[in-house]
Order: structure tokens, then sequence, then C-alpha cells
């Protein structure tokens, strides 16, 4: 006896596709613009992030990017490396750790953020003003998890064990 399935959704039809296209796209576009630049994408996460928060902890890093603390470690050590970013001792705590962004980290931040821009506006600049704003805010409102417990609780197709 044939097993009858339901019909298959089209692949275009999953949202999870076009994002991930999307963000393929925009990282490798990105990735080839800070080739000269000595930085990967993460790498320049990191530089970005460390710009706006001053020192932070390796894991609390991690959180914020949602990275494992392993990639975390092995970024940091390839940006010391760099000379772009120190580990200094955790003054709250002697046996800690913190990244901060070296003289040669914040001079390059600048640079970087100008080819982001860049990169974005290549990428988005056919959108409205309106529809970038509407774009960013679903993806932060998805980004953030303000919908992920809810949309799970009210999906009408619930997994199975």
């Amino acid at each position: 006896m044939a097993v009858s399935h339901p019909p298959i959704s089209d692949l275009e039809s999953h949202l999870g596709y076009w994002l991930r296209r999307v963000s393929n796209d925009v990282s490798a576009s990105f990735a080839r613009r800070l080739d000269g630049e000595g930085v990967t994408v993460a790498e320049w996460v990191v530089l970005r992030m460390l710009q706006d928060v001053g020192e932070v902890a390796p894991g609390r890093l991690a959180e914020a990017m949602r990275m494992t603390r392993g990639a975390i470690s092995k970024l940091a050590e390839r940006l010391v490396a760099k000379g772009l970013v120190d580990r200094l001792e955790d003054p709250a705590d002697g046996r800690g750790q913190i990244l901060a962004l070296t003289a040669a980290g914040r001079a390059m931040v600048p640079g970087l953020a100008a080819l982001a821009d860049a990169n974005d506006a290549a990428f988005f600049g056919c959108l409205e003003p309106a529809e970038r704003s509407e774009l960013e805010r679903l993806l932060r409102k998805i980004a953030t998890g303000m919908t992920w417990t809810a949309c799970r609780r009210t999906s009408p197709v619930q997994p199975t064990v």
C-alpha cells in the first residue's frame, strides 16, 4: 500500500529561504568589500560591538552575537593577533577576562562602518525609506524573540514527538 504524503510546499514560499538567500548575498558582498581591510565579516561585528560597549566579557559578547563561547574565543584570538583587540583582566573578577578595542581597532572602525553602509545601500537602496524601516522593524522583532514563543503557541501546526 502506497503511503500518501501531503503536498510539498514550494521552496520559494518559505520565508527562511528568502532570509538565507538575502543574508548570503549581503554577507558575501560585504566580505568582498572587507577583503583588502584584513578582517572578516564576523571580526567586523566584534569590532563594531566593542566600539559601542567599550569593554565586555567574551561570554556576554557570545550571547549578543548568538555564537558559542568557543567561536568568540577564536575570533578574539585572531583580533588580538592583528592588534585590534586587547584581552584584559576583568577588574570585577580577577580570573575573568574582558575584551576591548586597541587604538588601532578604534581607528579602523569608522572606515569599516563606511563599507558596511555602502554595502547596505547597494542591497537595500531599492527600498523606499518606509519599506526599509518596516523590514528592519520586522527583522528586529524576529531576532529579539518578541514573537518566537507567541508564534509557537498560536501556530496551527504543532511539532510531533
